[in-house]
């Protein structure tokens, strides 16, 4: 069970920050061969669900996630978002914090816990590269569009 850790530095205020990586439907156009679906009514809060689906056709895979913790950057303080991932095959966790920075810039430190039911461990070095080299691409790419 491969975990991955990045940080990102935006010319963004934190809440703009929050907002790009927050809003779970951008997430498609930066994750290559995925549809995001919000299975739960808005706006974003603990309890909201919803699922990522990456792949082709049959081998498409989803990734139902959950929010548990909600708590946007305000009055100078760091936010956090806490996602468990609920699937059937995708399991594990993500969280994103998002810091504020000097000269109205913003921190971003994004963690990730990802396992593959029916995946050997030999295989997590290399889950682990993919990862890190994907989720830091989505962040990147949600960061600099507006």
């Amino acid at each position: 069970m491969p975990t991955i850790s990045f940080e990102r530095t935006a010319p963004l205020p934190p809440e703009e920050a929050w907002r790009r990586l927050t809003d779970w439907p951008r997430h498609a156009g930066a994750v290559p061969l995925t549809r995001i679906r919000v299975l739960t009514p808005g706006p974003t809060r603990e309890g909201t669900r919803f699922v990522a689906r990456s792949g082709l056709g049959p081998l498409a895979l989803d990734d139902v996630m959950e929010v548990t913790v909600w708590r946007p950057p305000a009055g100078g303080e760091a936010g956090l978002c806490r996602l468990e991932k609920r699937g059937r095959v995708i399991l594990g966790w993500a969280e994103i914090e998002v810091h504020p920075g000097s000269g109205g810039r913003s921190r971003v430190v994004w963690r990730e816990e990802l396992r593959v039911r029916f995946l050997p461990s030999a295989f997590d070095p290399a889950l682990r590269s993919a990862s890190l080299h994907l989720f830091g691409r989505a962040a990147g790419h949600l960061l600099k569009r507006g």
